[in-house]
């Protein structure tokens, strides 16, 4: 959940910096496994994106297991979900979300081992590493052509589980949320499942900075409750971005590089250097990079109608400017969304990766 930061008491100022103690940090490590074996033991200089993606995907995670309002206390044990959370991000091959299954995973989007990520690479990574999380069991979206096409997410969503009779069905998991519906539904009903749905939305707000007509939108995004808040930058500077307050941005900043963590003897975790227990970064937002992915977390169908019926409320704010589109179907003119989101050497993958990351200041907008 990302909060609005406008506190001016006592109170509310301790709730906030306690919101933002329970996010997960993830920066720069060192002495960790080399990756693949024989490469980098240390991602300074080249994976702030990749930790950036890895905490806005890690708050999906918190949202899923532990809830919006689940907190971290220093010092307080916390249940195992916590720890099974942590665990798909730990510096080691075999996590689900790791440093090293990034990295790797991004050679097949045409990026080197040790090469800087832009926000829609390390969201097309995520969605293709979710598919393995069988634990969070994740429906991951990632909204193209600045467009989310609510249709597209329903059926990505939704899911029939095909049953001829009561002895045929298979033990459903106690944790699948049946779209809100109670246990006296009927069985049919009862067995169309929602999985919880993370969108990502990869845009490109500007030429080499913001336009300021997104600003308003952009700081009513992170005041919804299913917002899991904004990654973004350019070279050795990328952020995740989780509130504002007035005209600043607040965020978590990957740029400290720690010893990577083992687990101790007794198989315990040290889970401090995960949390950032300093007050939270502030820049300006007019110094925002223009290539950002916004984040949200629907964890229910009424989740997401909630989430669309905002959108569409937002687009009616004045002073607003629209920062992607929200649709029932597909335009008839766009490429199919298979080949764009799962196809990363397919030309139209390549032309979208070229636009909203820049990697570099000499670039050109091209034609989509």
């Amino acid at each position: 959940m990302c909060v609005l930061f406008h506190a001016e008491h006592f109170a509310e100022k301790e709730e906030i910096l306690l919101d933002v103690t329970s996010r997960l940090w993830f920066t720069y490590r060192k002495n960790f496994p080399a990756i693949g074996g024989t490469g980098p033991t240390s991602d300074t200089g080249w994976g702030c994106m990749l930790r950036c993606g890895q905490m806005i995907f890690a708050q999906a995670l918190v949202c899923r297991h532990l809830g919006r309002d689940w907190r971290w206390i220093k010092g307080k044990r916390q249940m195992d979900n916590y720890f099974n959370v942590l665990n798909a991000f730990i510096d080691k091959k075999d996590s689900y979300y790791s440093i090293h299954q990034i990295a790797q995973m991004g050679v097949g989007e045409g990026k080197s081992i040790g090469q800087w990520y832009g926000p829609n690479t390390v969201a097309q990574v995520l969605k293709k590493l979710a598919t393995f999380d069988t634990w969070s069991s994740l429906a991951v979206h990632i909204a193209m052509d600045n467009t989310v096409v609510m249709e597209e997410i329903r059926r990505l969503c939704q899911s029939s589980v095909p049953c001829a009779g009561a002895a045929a069905c298979p033990a459903l998991e106690s944790d699948v949320l049946y779209n809100g519906c109670p246990e006296d539904v009927g069985l049919r009903e009862r067995l169309t499942l929602w999985k919880p749905l993370v969108l990502l939305i990869p845009l490109r707000l500007g030429l080499t900075e913001i336009n300021e007509a997104y600003i308003e939108t952009l700081k009513h995004c992170f005041m919804m409750p299913q917002s899991l808040g904004v990654i973004g930058g350019k070279p050795n500077s990328a952020h995740y971005f989780i509130g504002y307050v007035g005209e600043e941005l607040i965020y978590l900043d990957p740029h400290t590089t720690q010893p990577a963590v083992e687990p101790s003897d007794s198989g315990c975790l040290p889970d401090e250097s995960f949390h950032c227990q300093h007050p939270p970064c502030r820049m300006s937002i007019a110094e925002l990079d223009p290539s950002i992915a916004v984040g949200f977390f629907c964890n229910t169908e009424a989740d997401f109608n909630d989430w669309c019926q905002q959108i569409k409320k937002l687009s009616l704010v004045r002073g607003a400017l629209p920062m992607f589109e929200l649709v029932e179907r597909q335009p008839s003119h766009f490429s199919n969304p298979d080949v764009l989101n799962l196809t990363p050497d397919s030309s139209d993958a390549d032309r979208l990766e070229r636009f909203f990351d820049s990697e570099d200041e000499d670039f050109e907008i091209l034609s989509l």
